[in-house]
């Protein structure tokens, strides 16, 4: 059934390992993607979507983009078509390394019948030397992204901060990465505040990286790292302190999820609870942490996702090892209170909840954890 869907797509990683492998430009099926242009490829009858997460001031996470946001077109159509290129490589090493999250897609697309939209994308990075959120972010507002509020995660060592996209048409057509621009949700690892044992380690590869931090949305469009691989003894010294550090050291700036826009589906899958069902009586399984349904202190943003791939991994030792990947999630935001009475026809994004919310969040980091990746093989 994917190899329909995928059976042209850029292998720009080994689908059995996280060996690096070269970029090798090529095509999707033509039902799926049309050329825009000479270099670029446009996602065509149904794409892929984006993750969420939370706001750390409530003020803020509740409330709704401007219109203006959402009704202007994007000031260049070069600049445009270059960010959703960047974007769809992303997507194509992320859809490489995760079946799960390419065989949802297609079941999602195929069931509902319309245009998938992605909510957001998600990153991990190391916060120290250059290598934090700076090193993708600068990427984002270079081309049109706005810095929105900060998350904290105390307890996993981690801060967040999340950006809005650039305008984009309100009759646009497309979906995935040729629809509305997905929201973009980066993290670091504060590393300063580990043991020093574990900085020991993170800041050896990040001193081997250089400034490797500079051209972090390459790395992650071509699905290489930017240091080199680690031992195996270091992998598992950093899992026993922070599962998200260990991650990191081995998936680099790879995109960690892609959501699912659930409201913006056309069938009973709109509802994140019908989604949810139709993933899990396909045999997938889902976050258990915190409960399958993660939901806001407002009840206006509801959160699910899968548990991650493994994916095998040669270590630096010559060591082969089974190590988490990446997971998709799956977003519905509601309507907010002052726009509860508007005809369903007339309901855009900006009058639904924006923005990301802690206590989802927190628990959504543990889609690649150990305790939930060790559920989903039982």
């Amino acid at each position: 059934m994917m190899s329909s869907l995928f059976s042209s797509t850029i292998k720009t990683a080994n689908s059995s390992s996280l060996a690096l492998a070269p970029y090798r430009p090529c095509s999707l099926s033509s039902h799926f993607l049309q050329p825009t242009s000479r270099n670029f490829v446009f996602l065509k009858k149904s794409c892929f979507p984006g993750n969420s997460i939370c706001t750390q001031k409530r003020s803020l996470s509740i409330s709704s983009a401007s219109m203006s946001e959402y009704e202007s077109g994007p000031s260049s159509q070069g600049t445009d078509s270059f960010l959703r290129n960047v974007l769809a490589n992303m997507e194509r090493v992320y859809l490489d390394r995760n079946p799960t999250a390419k065989a949802i897609l297609e079941l999602v697309h195929s069931a509902d019948g319309g245009q998938i939209a992605y909510d957001h994308f998600a990153f991990r990075t190391f916060g120290v030397g250059g290598h934090g959120i700076d090193s993708l972010a600068s990427f984002f507002k270079d081309y049109g992204y706005t810095q929105r509020e900060e998350l904290r995660f105390p307890v996993k060592k981690i801060k967040a901060l999340w950006f809005s996209p650039p305008s984009t048409p309100l009759d646009l057509a497309g979906g995935g990465v040729n629809g509305p621009l997905p929201r973009v949700f980066i993290s670091e690892l504060l590393v300063d505040e580990l043991s020093p044992e574990a900085q020991e380690i993170i800041k050896k590869y990040i001193n081997v990286s250089g400034r490797g931090y500079r051209h972090a949305a390459l790395a992650s469009s071509v699905g290489s790292l930017t240091w080199e691989k680690p031992l195996y003894s270091e992998f598992q010294q950093l899992a026993r302190e922070s599962e998200y550090a260990a991650w990191t050291l081995v998936n680099g700036f790879a995109l960690n999820h892609v959501t699912i826009s659930t409201h913006q589906l056309k069938s009973h899958l709109r509802s994140i609870n019908g989604l949810n069902q139709f993933v899990e009586e396909k045999g997938f399984k889902l976050n258990s942490e915190g409960g399958v349904l993660k939901v806001s202190p407002d009840g206006l943003l509801l959160q699910s996702s899968t548990v991650a791939d493994s994916i095998s991994f040669k270590f630096s030792d010559g060591t082969t090892e089974s190590v988490p990947c990446s997971y998709i999630e799956f977003a519905e935001r509601l309507v907010l209170p002052q726009y509860k009475d508007l005809p369903a026809e007339e309901i855009k994004e900006f009058h639904r909840r924006d923005g990301f919310e802690v206590g989802n969040a927190d628990k959504i980091f543990e889609s690649t954890y150990k305790e939930q990746l060790t559920r989903r093989a039982a």
